[in-house]
């Protein structure tokens, strides 16, 4: 930024022209003799540190106040005078690394971009875990003066020696298959490129520019319209993102993110789907986790009343084989009383507050949910043939008969009645199974209005099923069951109907098919290269994990079918900063979801 001033004490109205703005670039514009020789590696090491940098500088100017509203600014703006640079100590609000740790812990994949020095956006990642500790950072960068063979700006690839003082959680709990999985598609190293780097991809190595995204977690002096290309690059490898910002210069990345989190209430708000009145990153992860218990309480709701209808529907179907149905007050009670009362209160369960590493499922019709909808049916439709046949069996059972007349109207059976008491408890149990809680939502007793509903209806059931007053006989017009052992036995059958249900929802569904079935199929498409996996999976198995690939393309060499190269020599460190890198020595696990983080990891 530039301004032009005078002292208005002064009588020869002397105009002096200030510019304040980022060291490189304010050095550009400032004469060299005025440079200090130590100007570039003094910036360098504050930046290292985590410090913010202005550079200022100055030149008088020779104009009057008309013509200094008119000169164009390039004009002037040249052979300024150096004065010095302001160190500014910005440090990272202390609710960023635990929601970095958070995050991490759910392997949700964390990058940063910012407008700040490359070295300082650097320093933040480590110190809030963005790069962790026990992998190796590199530097992506041009050399504006140097081309390659076929005219294209030359890359070369920096190590940077450092590590973060902070301590980095990791989950003590993932399993070996997780960790195995993980090994396939996280690499062993952090990447960092500039703004102007990242110009000169696109440009020139426009087939690096996905591979890139995939492995690098800094982005620095990235202007708006890179930041947009960014977000909708990594959309385009399959990545689901969100994009956490509050400025005006994020405004075009947080309206193409799937998910734009503002954390200011000026421009960026009007962008962002979300606004938040908390001003820091804590609002990412109740993002995540409002957002994953939103999705799952659908497809629960979905599943609920596809079971609800599919049980109604073999009840009916062996009634029909009667020549009779439901009576009108049963479906009342059925569709009112049990289904409508539970739907309402289905969504009142809340967010669970850990972050899973498992993302819920994405597709409704995924063979998870056809396959608990289908043995869900099999089940019901077992007891209630059961218990069809069960009543039919007994010596005090008296069979249906159609009245002599069309127009009398007589539904009333015995084997109506068993199986409508039944049926009653499935549909409760159906509500039960497919309100879950963990690890998407809190346990279902903490949805108060659905436990009182379940309460009221099971106690209400089970009062209709085992000793029914003659109030509520004639009302639902059941022709009751004589004998209260029998009853009794109804009640049983349909509580052993609810156990298998549970527990075919929770060892069948969720732990063989969403679990190992899951695991076993996401580790064979990344294996394998299948295109059923996410292209941005298939990306990091092809380049392996060592930063190879990039020296490949930028010299021309070109990848092999494992991407590796073998004529890549390890970089030389350009910086020492606190502590070592160290080997990596356990790959975190797969990560799906990235998170955008601008300049909201420092106060302002």
């Amino acid at each position: 930024m530039t301004v032009i001033a005078h002292n208005p004490n002064d009588s020869g109205r002397q105009m002096y022209l200030y510019c304040k703005g980022a060291p490189e670039m304010v050095a550009s514009l400032c004469r060299p003799d005025t440079i200090p020789e130590d100007y570039f590696s003094v910036v360098n090491q504050y930046a290292q540190h985590g410090y913010r940098l202005i550079a200022v500088a100055y030149r008088p100017l020779s104009l009057t106040y008309a013509k200094a509203q008119k000169i164009p600014r390039d004009q002037i703006e040249c052979d300024l005078q150096m004065l010095g640079v302001i160190v500014m100590e910005n440090r990272v609000k202390k609710q960023t690394i635990p929601v970095i740790n958070q995050l991490n812990r759910a392997h949700i994949r964390t990058v940063m971009v910012t407008g700040d020095n490359l070295l300082t956006a650097m320093s933040v990642a480590r110190e809030c875990g963005i790069i962790r500790p026990n992998k190796r950072a590199f530097l992506l960068e041009t050399e504006p003066h140097a081309k390659t063979f076929d005219g294209r700006t030359k890359l070369v690839l920096k190590q940077s020696v450092s590590s973060s003082d902070e301590v980095i959680e990791y989950d003590e709990n993932s399993t070996s298959a997780d960790m195995e999985l993980g090994h396939l598609v996280d690499s062993s190293y952090h990447l960092a490129v500039s703004g102007p780097t990242f110009g000169v991809i696109c440009e020139e190595y426009p087939e690096l520019l996905d591979r890139l995204v995939c492995v690098c977690d800094v982005y620095a002096r990235m202007s708006p319209d890179q930041k947009q290309l960014l977000v909708n690059t990594l959309q385009d490898v399959d990545y689901t993102v969100a994009m956490c910002g509050d400025g005006a210069n994020d405004c075009a990345a947080l309206k193409a993110a799937h998910a734009g989190i503002s954390l200011s209430e000026a421009e960026a708000s009007i962008a962002a789907p979300f606004t938040s009145k908390i001003p820091d990153i804590r609002c990412v992860p109740m993002v995540i986790r409002e957002g994953r218990a939103a999705l799952v309480t659908s497809f629960g709701v979905f599943k609920y009343m596809a079971g609800y209808s599919l049980t109604q529907f073999m009840t009916i179907m062996q009634l029909y084989w009667l020549n009779t149905n439901l009576t009108d007050f049963q479906f009342l009670y059925i569709d009112l009383g049990l289904v409508t009362l539970v739907a309402l209160s289905f969504g009142y369960t809340p967010a669970c507050e850990k972050l899973s590493k498992i993302p819920p499922p994405q597709r409704l019709l995924s063979i998870a949910s056809v396959a608990s909808i289908l043995g869900q049916l099999g089940i019901v439709a077992f007891f209630q043939v059961f218990t069809f046949i069960y009543t039919s069996m007994q010596p005090w059972f008296i069979p249906y008969a159609m009245p002599l007349s069309d127009d009398e109207e007589d539904r009333r059976s015995m084997q109506g009645t068993a199986i409508f008491c039944v049926s009653t408890f499935q549909y409760i149990t159906l509500a039960i199974i497919y309100s879950k809680g963990f690890p998407y939502r809190k346990p279902i007793f903490n949805n108060m209005p659905m436990c009182a509903s379940l309460v009221a209806v099971t106690a209400v059931s089970v009062w209709v099923t085992v000793y029914p007053a003659q109030f509520i006989i004639d009302w639902l017009e059941f022709d009751p069951i004589p004998y209260f052992a029998d009853r009794l036995f109804l009640f049983v059958i349909a509580l052993l109907s609810g156990i298998v249900s549970y527990l075919y929802e929770t060892f069948v569904i969720d732990h063989l098919i969403l679990g190992i079935g899951e695991r076993w199929k996401k580790r064979h498409y990344i294996s394998t290269g299948s295109s059923n996996s996410s292209l941005y999976e298939r990306i990091l198995v092809s380049i392996g994990t060592e930063p190879s690939w990039i020296r490949c393309i930028a010299e021309n060499i070109g990848l092999p079918h494992n991407g590796l190269c073998e004529t890549y020599k390890e970089p030389k460190a350009v910086s020492e900063s606190v502590g070592t890198s160290q080997s990596a020595s356990d790959a975190p696990l797969f990560r799906p979801a990235t998170l955008l983080c601008c300049e909201t990891l420092r106060p302002m």
